[in-house]
């Protein structure tokens, strides 16, 4: 996974580097808000990011509404670092966008499985995000007949919105995905077929 640091703490921002990159995460970093938010906005930004709550220019969950206020619907989940213990900057957090916080001095191995989580809802989001674009894709290729549809009692042929005839095999494979083959119906074929053959070879045998 790609994963946005933005931390001010030089040395913080590399051991979260580090660390990350032991975890097999491809890391891009930030020394404050503003350069954080630069990155977010990029069109290859990444999709999960840690992000400390104090920092110039903006902080953390001033880039949480930012984010959450552009494009409600990306894919991005956010851990916010805090030194912050109390239950309403907790609330805070949260409600300014953040999925999830870690406390600091953060343990490694809670950071791992709190970006464990990240990773996995991410990924599933992306998955869905896949699955929508596939069946409205696939929707828009799907056209439906229904209501009342005009046909001419002797010619057969279907009238349509714009109140011109269309041969039926014509009209109904336009407005929907059936493809007609063709045959004769054993009542056509006695009623029909067998007749005009007869008449035919009537008339070939009194030619001659």
């Amino acid at each position: 996974m790609r994963i946005l640091i933005a931390d001010d703490d030089r040395m913080l921002r590399r051991l979260l580097e580090a660390k990350l990159q032991k975890w097999g995460h491809e890391v891009v970093a930030a020394a404050d808000g503003v350069a954080a938010w630069q990155e977010l906005q990029k069109e290859d930004s990444p999709d999960l990011a840690i992000v400390d709550w104090m920092m110039p220019g903006l902080d953390g969950v001033e880039i949480c509404r930012l984010a959450r206020a552009r494009s409600p619907a990306r894919t991005l989940y956010v851990i916010l670092l805090t030194a912050r213990t109390g239950a309403e900057d907790i609330v805070q957090a949260l409600e300014s966008g953040a999925d999830d916080y870690v406390i600091k001095p953060f343990d490694p191995a809670e950071l791992k499985a709190r970006v464990g989580v990240g990773v996995r809802v991410v990924l599933l989001q992306r998955e869905l995000a896949t699955r929508i674009a596939d069946l409205e894709g696939a929707l828009r290729h799907v056209k439906e007949l229904h209501g009342i549809l005009p046909i001419c009692s002797y010619c057969k042929k279907v009238r349509s919105d714009a109140d011109s005839w269309h041969q039926m095999e014509a009209y109904v494979s336009e407005h929907s995905s059936v493809r007609f083959s063709h045959g004769i119906c054993p009542e056509c074929e006695e009623t029909v077929v067998k007749p005009q053959l007869e008449e035919f070879l009537r008339d070939q045998g009194g030619g001659r």
